[in-house]
């Protein structure tokens, strides 16, 4: 059990602390594409993270027009993992206490929260938060397949994932994770359990879950900028990121994909790629990924160029005014609905297509690629920037460098992408 309080535990997976505070059981987020971290569902809005301190404090201080751009920040709650007698681990999160924190933390950081989630806000939203008969968690000993979780179907999508391997052949194996997420999770179970001698008591924060609006989210995440270590890297790390920058579309383009899922209307399954594809793409590459991201299986979705090209460019717009901003190894998230009223309709026309095989390459008729007129409704689209435990401003912590103007790594970067799907906007429409 975990230490960090006097806990009952109920068969409904609901944790009761005896002074009646109920916890919240965390799931794997079944759509994270990308990053190092593990992010957990908290409920159908809300995202977690483990905590860093940096970047807490960046969220705290973001100035109000880069809201728009990034998740809200909810919070800080107290996380604990406990194993039960199958050998499963369930991650439980409860309203954060400052002198519970200072009591049972271990780590040299001892910065504390500027603010507490309130209890009341624990409550979970959505059906998600029915947890009858299910266990909360994965193996103890983080078996490879997920359908180890037995009967995990509130945090299970019903859609498959499927991965591309190097050549871009589909794989035979479906899962109801993204591969990512899986991976992120059992190496954050992993690290977590390693420590659990010394700390029990973790603090994650809360997040928007920022794909929580989109039926069929398909999810872009792009390393943004021409560098990615911060000012307080290690000589050795930063040569490490230095050299991933100098091989990779970062130094040539400013951008590099991370990685991504994009629903297939003809299989109904989820396409996913990873870092280690992104790395290793030319910028003719980059281009391909860029157009198999914005196409469906059935056609390309031109529809979302438009949409996607206005938020880059109020985005570069903030970005431009933010002196001395500098946000090293961020990420940008491009998010559409794989589902929306344009492709119900596009299906329900040519049920044919179920049958068609996937061509990633762009058509040599571009006419071809999307004979379906686009629907007078403008797509949802959302652009958000991820991962601040680098970035910093002037005066912020007192960092001791100090950078003039905006970030022109990241605003090249933004320039990078609009032009490129600028130019698939004039070629393919």
């Amino acid at each position: 059990m975990c230490v960090c309080q006097t806990m009952e535990v109920g068969k409904h997976g609901k944790n009761t602390t005896h002074t009646g505070d109920r916890g919240v059981l965390l799931e794997p987020f079944i759509h994270q594409v990308g990053g190092h971290s593990s992010m957990m569902r908290y409920d159908d809005h809300t995202v977690c993270k483990p905590l860093i301190t940096r970047e807490q404090r960046f969220y705290e201080s973001l100035p109000p027009e880069m809201k728009e751009f990034t998740p809200e920040y909810k919070g800080v709650v107290s996380v604990c993992f406990e194993g039960d007698s199958d050998g499963y681990i369930n991650l439980v999160a409860y309203p954060y206490v400052e002198s519970e924190a200072l009591e049972h933390e271990d780590t040299p950081e001892r910065d504390q929260p500027r603010r507490k989630h309130s209890r009341r806000s624990l409550n979970r939203s959505g059906s998600g938060s029915d947890h009858k008969e299910e266990k909360a968690g994965l193996p103890a000993d983080c078996m490879e397949s997920i359908q180890d979780t037995r009967g995990q179907k509130s945090f299970h999508s019903d859609v498959p994932f499927q991965m591309l391997d190097g050549n871009s052949s589909v794989s035979s194996e479906k899962i109801t994770f993204n591969p990512w997420s899986l991976r992120c999770h059992k190496q954050q179970l992993s690290r977590m359990r390693s420590e659990s001698k010394e700390r029990k008591l973790y603090k994650f924060l809360l997040l928007e879950n920022v794909v929580h609006h989109f039926k069929l989210p398909c999810v872009l995440d792009l390393k943004m900028g021409t560098r990615q270590h911060g000012d307080d890297a290690s000589e050795e790390k930063a040569a490490r990121q230095m050299k991933k920058c100098a091989q990779s579309t970062s130094a040539t383009l400013g951008v590099r994909v991370c990685g991504m899922q994009v629903y297939q209307l003809d299989t109904g399954h989820y396409l996913c790629r990873n870092k280690y594809y992104g790395r290793g793409l030319s910028i003719e590459g980059f281009r391909s990924a860029l157009y198999q991201y914005l196409h469906n299986g059935v056609e390309l979705r031109n529809d979302l160029f438009e949409p996607i090209l206005s938020k880059l460019r109020s985005l570069k717009a903030v970005l431009e005014r933010q002196a001395s901003y500098r946000f090293y190894s961020s990420s940008l998230l491009i998010i559409y609905d794989g589902k929306d009223a344009r492709s119900e309709t596009n299906m329900e026309s040519r049920p044919e297509v179920r049958l068609k095989q996937v061509d990633l390459s762009p058509p040599e008729n571009l006419q071809d690629a999307s004979s379906t007129e686009s629907s007078t409704t403008q797509p949802k689209v959302d652009v958000r920037m991820i991962d601040f435990a680098h970035s910093t401003f002037k005066g912020f912590r007192d960092d001791p460098t100090v950078h003039d103007g905006p970030d022109r790594g990241y605003v090249f970067g933004l320039e990078s992408l609009t032009n490129i799907i600028g130019q698939m906007r004039d070629e393919y429409q």
